[in-house]
């Protein structure tokens, strides 16, 4: 099962809710997966899902907060897939223009009744509806990618306008989705995964959440391992190339200068240098007796280190 339907399933089990968010909800699965058709009988509705648990949720939402004794009809996909289609129609003897008007899907303007593809505020007016419509529209157009391979949740849409109103909506609720177009659909998109758990916190997806929550945690701590690796072999190659070009840098002097001709200090970090090739200053500087820090014993190899640049230079 994939995360999306895993999410879906999840929220579907909502349905103990009031008459108010009942209407939001059906209202956004509606906007986003249902097409009017003119048919003998008169004007219908459908709404079609590839989820039988969305399926099964629309046709409750209508039967108890709606008295619509809807259609459910399920077909084999066309795609290679073969997925089961779950269609709940909607016709006239069954009250669906009585519906489309309070969802506000249609609307009358100076007699004339026409499509509306904007969210209508009095449906969205608090917390709870906001909360229900948002879902609504995750139902019938949203999907989540699998967490453990990339963080993005969309809606797809048809309607410029609509993805703009539901765009707003969602970051009324302290969110950052975007809007983009997609060939001829517009898709409102989340990308970071903390905004995903809160959007799935919104939807009422907690289980889902948690899962999610369990995969970035995850995630975090192997990035976290990574870069400390990472750091951890920059800082070696680093500590080993600066060793090579100190053991060169004292046999230049002992091959042309003799090391004897050094300071006793600088001569005497010289042979341990030689001695130790591998050994970090610290530990060079604990051999010294007396011992000498970690800065006095670099102090004194940059002195052998630009000595050996004269010698060079021929300046020295």
């Amino acid at each position: 099962m994939s995360f999306s339907s895993k999410v879906k399933g999840e929220i579907c089990r909502y349905s103990d809710i009031s008459k108010e968010e009942a209407l939001a909800e059906i209202s956004g699965i509606m906007k986003v997966s249902g097409t009017i058709a003119f048919t003998g009988k008169g004007l219908a509705f459908r709404i079609t899902t590839e989820n039988p648990a969305s399926a099964r949720l629309i046709f409750t939402l209508l039967k108890e907060h709606f008295n619509i004794h809807s259609k459910l009809m399920v077909k084999k996909s066309n795609s290679l897939k073969k997925n089961n289609i779950y269609m709940v129609a909607i016709d006239e003897e069954m009250g669906v223009r009585g519906l489309l008007e309070e969802t506000g899907i249609l609307r009358e303007v100076d007699g004339v009744m026409s499509l509306n593809y904007s969210i209508d505020p009095e449906s969205v007016s608090n917390d709870e509806t906001k909360r229900a419509y948002i879902r609504g529209a995750f139902l019938g157009g949203g999907s989540i990618s699998n967490p453990e391979k990339t963080y993005h949740l969309e809606f797809v849409t048809h309607s410029e306008e609509y993805a703009n109103d539901l765009c707003d909506l969602i970051n009324s609720c302290g969110l950052n989705s975007k809007v983009i177009q997609r060939k001829n659909s517009f898709i409102i998109y989340i990308k970071e995964g903390e905004q995903i758990v809160d959007l799935l916190n919104i939807l009422g997806a907690h289980t889902c959440l948690l899962e999610l929550e369990n995969i970035r945690i995850k995630k975090e701590m192997r990035n976290n391992v990574n870069r400390l690796v990472n750091c951890e072999t920059a800082n070696l190659s680093k500590t080993v190339n600066a060793a090579v070009r100190q053991v060169e840098s004292i046999n230049l002097i002992k091959s042309s200068i003799g090391l004897q001709r050094l300071p006793k200090n600088l001569q005497e970090i010289a042979e341990l240098r030689l001695q130790y090739p591998e050994e970090s200053l610290k530990e060079l500087g604990e051999i010294l007796d007396p011992p000498v820090g970690k800065s006095g014993v670099n102090h004194r190899l940059r002195k052998i280190e630009k000595i050996a640049e004269e010698i060079r230079s021929g300046t020295y």
